[in-house]
């Protein structure tokens, strides 16, 4: 199972002492601290939702059950669909999306930037989907070392992906994974027409089924992907991706000096903090415009006892696997998990936050500030912190120039995993 182990140093913020547990399909949390966060660190609160990985946790029900798809489109006035993790206990219903960084509306799209020496954006929907279609207007970001991404991505590490490594405004690259499993040969490049993938507009589609993935750029299908294709005679399983999985956005500093070389090689380069648009508006920045989801009906044999979430019932995590029930997703508190679900109804607990109930960023710093709203712009900013650490991913191989199969995955999970997260003292 892929981990995530990279420090972080909180300049700004001053944190409560948590040190947290590592975690890992092999070295499960322990009781009191029962959740993995995809960081690959156990804790309660956040850490039980979105990302929160089962196969690594105390028990397949320490997460939180995951809220099930809603067919929706999504156009950007404003942020009140979204909000900052450390006030998101589960209620998709209320909140759409979850997010870090430094976000803007503007002309009705979705700014997402990355001023210098930041970690960028991430933003992330809160209803998982199980197979569905997913479409963004999307304008890449530019410059050698900044890399876009809009993914699916699921707790057990399946996902479906596109990216732009902004040193190639041709082309948009794509992967899949399946739990985590690393293959160079998943890959595939998609030549874009027009000018550019920062100036123009072009709408891309992920259209997930149980039987095929298909890559669809301004309405024509790029590429496909047969499940009948990745069965693997050996463990005899279909490597496919095939679980509930959240839609993400993001924007990450693959250049950054204190990365692998490999990883800076394929992002085209380190990232010049004085680029043109850091010098122009303040930032590197990728523009998200109408967004839309379309959910599919489950597989004619899934397990239903009610309509509200997806929960795992076997650590094997195939398709099979997965049960769609009743049970509430949301916690009462950032003390709550999903062994006790209601812990701290009574308390003022649920408005507390510490390191042991916001997963540790692995790039950045958050402060939580009020969004400001008029006709033209609205802003929320999580006010980044620099940090020197290198990012480390992925396989237990460390050296200075990632493998083939190690930048792949530096290309991909990461890019959704820069998650930037408030971290108050109690």
């Amino acid at each position: 199972m892929v981990r995530f182990v990279t420090p972080l140093v909180l300049a700004s913020l001053s944190v409560t002492a948590f040190a947290a547990q590592s975690c890992s399909s092999s070295s499960q949390c322990d009781e009191e601290y029962p959740c993995c966060s995809q960081y690959g660190e156990c804790g309660t609160g956040a850490y039980c939702l979105g990302g929160c990985d089962p196969l690594a946790s105390f028990s397949l029900d320490s997460c939180a059950p995951m809220p099930v798809c809603e067919s929706k489109t999504y156009t950007w006035d404003n942020l009140d669909n979204a909000i900052t993790q450390d006030k998101y206990l589960g209620n998709a219903s209320a909140a759409d999306w979850t997010y870090s960084g430094k976000v803007l509306t503007e002309d009705g799209n979705l700014i997402m930037t990355m001023p210098a020496k930041s970690v960028g954006t991430l933003f992330a929907n809160n209803h998982y989907i199980w197979y569905g279609k997913v479409s963004g207007k999307i304008k890449s970001s530019r410059g050698k070392g900044v890399v876009t991404a809009f993914i699916l991505l699921s707790d057990v590490k399946d996902e479906i992906d596109y990216e732009w490594v902004g040193a190639d405004l041709t082309a948009v690259q794509t992967n899949y994974y399946w739990q985590g499993v690393l293959d160079w040969h998943n890959s595939g490049n998609i030549s874009v027409d027009g000018e550019d993938t920062f100036n123009d507009w072009h709408t891309y589609e992920i259209d997930w089924t149980p039987d095929k993935v298909e890559w669809v750029v301004d309405g024509t299908v790029q590429r496909t992907l047969n499940k009948a294709d990745t069965y693997n005679e050996t463990s005899k399983q279909y490597q496919f991706p095939q679980t509930p999985s959240r839609l993400q956005m993001s924007l990450w500093p693959a250049g950054q000096a204190s990365n692998a070389q490999g990883t800076i090689d394929w992002a085209g380069g380190e990232i010049d903090w004085n680029s043109e648009d850091i010098q122009n508006v303040g930032y590197d920045y990728a523009t998200v415009g109408e967004v839309s989801v379309v959910c599919y009906d489950p597989p004619s044999d899934a397990t239903t006892s009610g309509d509200k979430a997806y929960i795992y019932t076997s650590s094997a995590a195939m398709e099979s696997d997965i049960s769609i029930t009743d049970n509430s997703t949301i916690l009462a508190s950032l003390g709550a998990t999903g062994l006790n679900m209601d812990l701290g109804a009574d308390t003022s607990s649920s408005s507390s936050t510490n390191s042991s109930s916001i997963p540790t960023t692995k790039g950045g710093s958050g402060g939580m500030t009020s969004n400001n709203t008029d006709s033209a712009t609205s802003t929320s900013d999580s006010s980044e912190t620099t940090t020197s650490s290198s990012f480390t991913q992925g396989t237990t191989t460390n050296s200075g120039a990632a493998g083939q199969n190690e930048r792949v995955l530096r290309g991909s999970l990461f890019g959704v995993l820069v998650a930037l997260v408030v971290l108050v003292t109690l």
